[in-house]
């Protein structure tokens, strides 16, 4: 595209990548010529793979380099495969000595003349990469929007990020490898069908509403991040099995980690009243917590508290916070949720420790952190045998990693973890995860009966598991009860506003149930992977007699999945009734899928 105005100065519009060696000055300290070599050899990597990607490579740094490409699509692959490769190449050189890069991609207009290019485009990737994660690919919404539907990668919405020198924020995607797993991931909602409800004081005063941030580690070594996020996180379980108290997911409020923002501002986002956020600092055997809750309706502080304890004391600590937080926001509490309340703790408190670096490790959602969350669990059991909360745990990995395809034995993962998950209840009848695991397996050997009483279960002990809500929604859509399935899902949503992907394909695949196929189509659009949901977009635009579009994501789907088989996807649909199982094959087939 040329600006006809000026035969000098052009525009052009182009896929704009920036790469930045991550600790270059670092590196060249403690070896320059090794890291010179290897950083020549990587550019040398880099040029190929732009030849390959149809790029051009306009300016290379000692640290970094600058390329444009005609296509989006283009660039992401491109820049997905060269971190790859980079991985590749680092495996001989020792942690130390790695050279691992950072990269951010952005589309738009770029001025240039015959020396240069410039504009606000190339400033935008720059900045981008600036942000970016090491051996990490972030690229715009304006990227994400022309490669979305790619069946390259998954996509993870960071929200829009204010940028420097940049007027107004920009919409930036984490890409991740494992496609499937992307579903899982917490993301802002900018127009969503479900948001969360008006921090207003009418909605407010029916009932207290909280959210509790990731607590900072204030140790200064960021290896016991673990251990302040999981504090938090255990503080919010224990928040959560009061019926009277509405509590944020904590795949939500863990979004605000690193952030700093007004506690106003936050819960007028998320839609509580209340604002809890700490730090935990450890030293040998003591831990020291500090607590604050903010009512963000007043924009002041009620409540700050500073605990100076042996860690094996941390247990009394989160629940004397649980109690008091729901005492300042006048909470009453039956007598049913007190006996609820009393957890089974371990005996072990290295046990404990490593079910915390665990779930550092699951929520990230790839196939190597599963596999090494599931040894901190194996490890916490072998310290404590009857650690319900490490059983129920390994439970949860070996669900994933039968739900991502992550197994070559896929009946032996669910009954292992079924046989796992029964331990954990038989050990702690009042866990919600043990009953939530129960859960899961048994809709997908399809005990559908087993599989609701399990999940009710966990939400009489945890009514504000907005996970859990959601997979019992996915049972209630698999077992004839789709409506109620509609229902419980937005009530999710509203429990975790920035839901994972995963809720709006359960929502799309009830809404096709009950033959309200726009709504599907509306549902699985705003995924940020549709490429995953496109099995339901081609059944339900078939349904609507819109052959083309049909077609279109049927094309998609075999894109994704060349081995998908209609005959061999029935057959893993957990419906009770062969009705749902029809309807669905015949909206497949008639999209042209086979």
């Amino acid at each position: 595209m040329v600006d006809s105005d000026d035969t000098t100065n052009r525009r052009e519009l182009k896929a704009i990548l920036f790469a930045d060696v991550v600790g270059y000055t670092r590196l060249m300290q403690d070896d320059e010529e090794t890291t010179h070599k290897g950083i020549s050899e990587l550019t040398d990597l880099f040029a190929r793979g732009c030849d390959l990607f149809d790029g051009e490579i306009l300016d290379i740094r000692g640290d970094g380099f600058f390329a444009v490409f005609s296509s989006a699509v283009n660039s992401v692959r491109f820049a997905g495969n060269t971190q790859d490769s980079v991985e590749e190449y680092n495996k001989v050189f020792p942690e130390h000595r790695q050279i691992r890069f950072r990269i951010g991609i952005h589309l738009g207009d770029v001025l240039h003349d015959d020396k240069h290019h410039y504009g606000d485009a190339v400033n935008i990737a720059a900045r981008i990469e600036g942000l970016c994660d090491p051996g990490g690919v972030f690229i715009s919404s304006a990227v994400h929007e022309q490669v979305k539907d790619s069946k390259y990668f998954g996509y993870e919405n960071l929200g829009p990020q204010r940028l420097k020198n940049i007027k107004e924020p920009i919409g930036v995607f984490r890409i991740v490898k494992e496609t499937t797993a992307a579903m899982m991931v917490a993301s802002p909602r900018g127009s969503a069908m479900v948001t969360a409800p008006k921090a207003d004081k009418e909605h407010l005063s029916v009932r207290p509403s909280i959210a509790v941030l990731p607590f900072k580690n204030a140790t200064g070594n960021p290896d016991y991040e673990y251990f302040s996020e999981g504090i938090a996180e255990d503080i919010i379980t224990n928040l959560a099995k009061f019926h009277n108290l509405f509590v944020i997911s904590r795949n939500s409020s863990f979004t605000y980690k690193g952030k700093t923002r007004p506690a106003k501002q936050i819960g007028a986002e998320l839609g509580v009243r209340y604002i809890a956020d700490g730090s935990v600092r450890t030293a040998g055997n003591r831990v020291r917590i500090s607590i604050q809750l903010v009512d963000t309706l007043k924009d002041q502080t009620v409540w700050t508290e500073h605990y100076d304890r042996d860690l094996d004391d941390i247990f009394e600590v989160q629940d004397d916070i649980a109690a008091i937080i729901c005492n300042v926001c006048a909470v009453k509490i039956s007598a049913e949720e007190s006996a609820n309340h009393a957890r089974m703790l371990p005996g072990n408190h290295e046990a404990y420790d490593m079910v915390l670096k665990g779930q550092q490790h699951i929520y990230r959602y790839t196939r190597d952190d599963l596999r090494q969350a599931r040894k901190y669990y194996e490890t916490a059991v072998k310290l404590d045998p009857r650690y319900a909360r490490a059983f129920s745990s390994i439970a949860q990995t070996l669900n994933l990693e039968w739900l991502f395809s992550w197994t070559e034995h896929p009946d032996d993962s669910l009954d292992f973890a079924s046989t796992l998950a029964r331990q954990a209840v038989s050990l702690d009848e009042g866990d919600a995860r043990g009953h939530a695991r129960v859960g899961f397996v048994s809709l997908y050997q399809k005990n559908h009966d087993i599989s609701i009483n399990a999940y009710q279960r966990a939400l009489q002990l945890n009514p504000n598991d907005a996970d859990v809500i959601a997979d019992l929604a996915d049972t209630y859509a698999h077992s004839g009860r789709s409506d109620e399935a509609v229902e419980l899902i937005k009530k999710a949503m509203h429990l975790n506003p920035f839901y994972p992907d995963e809720y709006l394909w359960n929502l799309g695949g009830a809404y096709y149930n009950l033959k309200q196929y726009q709504n599907a189509i509306d549902a699985v659009e705003q995924m940020n992977n549709p490429t995953e949901g496109s099995r339901i977009l081609a059944a339900s635009y078939a349904q609507l007699g819109q052959i083309e579009l049909a077609r279109k994501h049927a094309r998609k789907t075999l894109a994704a999945h060349p081995d998908f088989s209609v005959e061999q996807w029935s057959k893993m649909l957990p419906d009770k009734y062969p009705d749902d199982t029809a309807h669905f094959i015949d909206g497949l087939q008639k999209a042209g899928l086979t």
